[in-house]
């Protein structure tokens, strides 16, 4: 037993000059959703940090191989199979264990499965585009997926979305939750991307942007791309839910 007194007070303050503003007119929907005033930060409550909580038991045999778990018997997702694998890291670099991991993302041709996309390419019957995963003792995360394709949306008359999968982390409650999106490396429609551009720091875009991993492969199977994310810190993961730090 250690003769040291846990940390339950602040942690390293986040840099928010590299976090985007509210009010970003080139992403249109920021406008009304911007606050007009100043924020006010308000501590937890006993209620917010001890629960609701959720346990390994709900997580099943293929949660975290969305090529598999949606589809029928003998079949698999349409599109290039790729691995998705990293760390859940502290402020200080430490893994993180027992972080659940939601995901969801486009299918091969850019569309969601949801009724209110209104983007014309096909659904894919075996692909249901979310999935979900516990870190390891050492913060360790993966699963397998397919390339999520571009789409359009309606934020300009020819703006388009590049490749990416959503992230969604929480602690050991579920007001503990954090929101982020992943990138791929190479892509060059990343800097094209409205969203993108209202990050004003290029440091933290590139943290957005999963490094190509040819030595980490399943040959004549499945790419990998490693995403490391930051819970905490100045120099944290960018999170869309959380911009005035977490």
């Amino acid at each position: 037993m250690r003769n040291v007194r846990p940390e339950t007070g602040g942690f390293f303050q986040r840099d928010r000059t590299w976090q985007p503003p509210a009010f970003t007119p080139g992403y249109k929907t920021s406008v009304m959703r911007s606050p007009q005033r100043a924020p006010v930060s308000f501590p937890h409550t006993l209620s917010e940090t001890t629960g609701p909580v959720f346990g390994h038991h709900i997580l099943g045999e293929r949660d975290n191989d969305l090529t598999l778990n949606f589809a029928k018997p003998g079949e698999s997702a349409i599109g290039p199979r790729i691995i998705v694998y990293g760390r859940v890291l502290d402020e200080r670099g430490a893994g993180v264990s027992n972080v659940l991991l939601e995901f969801w993302q486009a299918n091969a041709g850019g569309r969601y499965r949801h009724k209110k996309d209104g983007y014309l390419a096909p659904l894919d019957p075996n692909f249901g585009g979310c999935g979900r995963t516990i870190t390891d003792a050492n913060g360790n995360y993966f699963f397998r997926t397919i390339m999520p394709g571009a789409y359009p949306w309606p934020n300009g008359i020819n703006d388009w979305r590049p490749a990416h999968i959503h992230f969604s982390l929480f602690g050991h409650g579920f007001v503990q939750r954090l929101i982020t999106q992943m990138y791929f490396d190479g892509d060059p429609m990343i800097w094209q991307c409205p969203i993108v551009a209202t990050i004003p720091e290029r440091r933290a875009i590139e943290g957005l942007i999963a490094a190509l991993d040819m030595q980490a492969t399943v040959p004549m199977d499945a790419r990998a791309y490693k995403f490391d994310i930051v819970l905490r810190g100045r120099h944290s993961t960018l999170f869309e839910n959380r911009m005035e730090g977490n």
